[in-house]
């Protein structure tokens, strides 16, 4: 289980965020950047930054329960969005997925993502305890 640190020689977060997160004993997971993307690959929320997200951490959500673990394994995320102010704005999306001890966070604003449509792309690494991991069936070594 991670456990946030907030020094208090340091600004407090002011959102769903630590200032960092200490983690170990379990399976570290690295996760692909997930963009608003349904199941069947068609862009979800074209426009809607709220949708955006909320899909995009849906993705997230839904690949770390197929190894057993939980949005709250998340130890840290990336996120890279077109409109930073929109995206500022969905913090109540955020609280829907992660609650303390919060991963810590990098957002950046780009000038675009691969397709025009999509807002928001976010990655991030997870930490599954190993009680809880189960590797999928469909998991292969890259290198044998």
């Amino acid at each position: 289980m991670a456990k946030s640190f907030d020094p208090p020689s340091v600004w407090s977060p002011f959102g769903a965020f630590s200032q960092s997160v200490i983690s170990g004993g379990g399976q570290t997971v690295y996760l692909k950047g997930q963009m608003a993307l349904g199941s069947d690959g068609q862009v979800v929320g074209d426009g809607d930054m709220g949708i955006q997200v909320q899909q995009v951490l849906q993705n997230i959500s839904d690949i770390l329960a197929t190894m057993g673990g939980q949005m709250s394994d998340i130890v840290s995320l990336q996120q890279f969005t077109t409109d930073i102010q929109a995206f500022m704005q969905c913090g109540d999306v955020r609280t829907r997925f992660f609650a303390v001890p919060f991963p810590v966070t990098t957002t950046l604003e780009v000038s675009s993502l691969y397709d025009p449509r999509l807002l928001v792309e976010i990655t991030g690494i997870a930490e599954i305890p190993k009680d809880r991991f189960v590797l999928p069936n469909a998991a292969q070594e890259k290198h044998q």
